[in-house]
This record gives structure tokens, C-alpha cells and sequence, in this order.
């Protein structure tokens, strides 16, 4: 039988004696442990538990608590709580660092941002990783102006990996567009809009991310001639694609201002546009095979 002891909370008392020199009347105190500061505290255990609880599962502050009282007798405060993610927050500081350093050396990143609501905001969750090491960021901007105070882009010598958002091409590193992304917009155009080109180019990514997993292993790049025959069809179902998304004219300048300028574009000329101006970046896991297919390890 497996089982688990009752846990209750331990209270240890610590008492420090004062001796008095019988000579000189000089008063000495015994010193506390190291830690023990206040005349009531809560120990490392509860502070690890009540952080881990938070910060590993998400469970809210007031069902931590909960967790507690009916786990080990003793209920703790959620202003308890967040004073030990704060603790918990400095101690790591000098490992946390040490992750972003590391990224910043690696030959490839995974970058993503996710919304998170921070006091009844909207703020982002950056995310900046490998398949080791994983750096998160909570600032109130979105774009360079957050990733500039997070630190790990600027200057980085590698190659990135994301879904276009545009802030990321600011830094001069080599760049690589997620195809899982590519693959949902092109499945969307296919149905959405009956264009068989996007199915065949869909087709053309998997057939290239095939070979390349067939080849790993045994060679580290495709044949060259492999290689030519798929950018070859690649900018063959470009042309298909953009024959029946020709851009769409200005309009005249005669009118209200509202309507001058170019009307907007299609979401399939929208692509086709991306992926004939990022040709490399969409390709980049064909040439280079540290260049992952797609970018789920930040989705994830």
C-alpha cells in the first residue's frame, strides 16, 4: 500500500538565551538561524508550496489558500501568497539571467506573444525559447518597445523563429516564418475562395518537410538539385496564385478622400505577397536544418 502521511504544519519555536559575563556585566545573545527574522513567520516549505501552486499550475491565490487549510490544517493569506512569488522572483533573478544569456547564444530561438490580463489589463506574454530553455516576459507592449527591455533579440546572432509579426525584423539576425501557420491560411483559401493553387502549395511544403525528414540522419542539407526542383515549383504556384489575385488598381483621385488610394487587398493576394517577398524565411528549414518546420515549440 502506497500511501501518503497526514501533513500538518510544523511550528518550531526559536529561543535565544542571554548570558551575562559575571565579570564585566557584559550582556551576549544567541544568535537565530539564518532566516528566522521575524517573531512570526512562515518558513521556506510554505513559501515553496504556496509559489509552486501558483506559478507551476496557476492555481488562484484564494484557492491556494483553500489548498492549504484543507490539505495541512492551516489556512495562509494571499497577501502571504504574493510575497512569496515576489521572494520567489529575486532568488531566481541570477538563473533568469543566466537563461537569457544563453538564449542569446543559441543558433536558433522560437519567439511567440500571447494577451495576459495583468490587474484587469491587457498586457503580453513574451516568449522567447529553445527546446531546453525557455525565458518568459510580461510587459504592456506588444512590439520592439518590449523586446528591446526584455534583452535577448538585440544584437542576437542567430536565426529567429516566428509567425511575421513585423516587430521581430527590426533585428538584423536571420529570420524563419512559421509554416504551420502558412498551412492554415492556405487550407483557409482552398475552401474559403476555391483557389487550387493554395492546396498545391500546401501540398509542396509537406512534400519539402518530408524530405527533409528523411534526409536528417544521413546528409545535414537536401541535394542541390532537390532543392532547385522545389523552389522551382514554389515560384511556378506563385504565378498561378497571382494570376487570379491580380492586385487591384488605384482608385481615381476624383471622388470623397475616403476612396482614393489602392482598395484593400485579398487575404490570398496578402499571402501570396508574403511568401514571394520572404521566399528564404519560408524556405529557411529546406537550406538549413537546425530551422525547425514550423514555430509550435513558442506556441506550445
Amino acid at each position: 500500500v502506497f500511501d501518503i502521511p497526514a501533513l500538518r504544519i510544523e511550528v518550531t519555536a526559536h529561543r535565544a538565551e542571554i548570558k551575562v559575563c559575571p565579570r564585566c556585566g557584559q550582556a551576549s545573545k544567541g544568535a537565530f538561524p539564518s532566516g528566522v527574522t521575524q517573531s512570526t513567520q512562515y518558513g521556506s516549505g510554505v513559501k515553496t508550496w504556496a509559489s509552486y501552486f501558483t506559478h507551476q499550475h496557476f492555481i488562484p491565490l484564494e484557492r491556494t489558500a483553500q489548498l492549504f487549510e484543507e490539505l495541512l490544517g492551516h489556512r495562509i493569506s494571499e497577501a502571504m501568497v504574493l510575497k512569496a512569488g515576489e521572494e520567489l522572483d529575486r532568488r531566481v533573478a541570477p538563473s533568469t539571467e543566466a537563461i537569457k544569456e544563453q538564449l542569446h547564444s543559441s543558433e536558433v530561438l522560437h519567439l511567440d506573444e500571447s494577451g495576459v490580463r495583468v490587474v484587469g489589463k491587457l498586457h503580453w506574454l513574451h516568449v522567447t525559447s529553445t527546446d531546453r530553455l525557455t525565458h518568459y516576459g510580461v510587459h504592456g507592449k506588444r512590439g520592439q518597445e518590449a523586446m528591446d527591455a526584455i534583452g535577448i533579440l538585440e544584437d542576437f546572432p542567430g536565426r529567429a523563429v516566428h509567425d511575421h509579426w513585423k516587430p521581430y525584423f527590426h533585428y538584423a539576425c536571420d529570420h524563419a516564418l512559421c509554416n504551420a501557420h502558412h498551412l492554415r491560411e492556405l487550407h483557409y483559401i482552398e475552401k474559403q475562395y476555391q483557389q487550387p493553387w493554395a492546396s498545391q502549395m500546401a501540398q509542396l511544403l509537406r512534400s519539402i518537410k518530408k524530405a527533409v525528414e528523411e534526409t536528417k540522419g544521413m546528409a545535414d542539407h537536401l541535394p542541390a538539385s532537390q532543392i532547385e526542383t522545389f523552389e522551382r515549383k514554389y515560384d511556378e504556384l506563385l504565378v498561378a496564385g497571382f494570376a487570379v489575385n491580380p492586385d487591384p488598381p488605384p482608385r481615381p483621385l476624383a471622388g470623397s478622400p475616403k476612396k482614393r488610394g489602392r482598395p484593400k487587398r485579398t487575404p490570398p493576394l496578402n499571402l501570396l505577397i508574403r511568401l514571394q517577398d520572404f521566399k528564404p524565411q519560408v524556405l529557411a528549414f529546406m537550406v538549413d536544418f537546425r530551422v525547425p518546420f514550423d514555430n509550435n515549440q513558442a506556441e506550445r
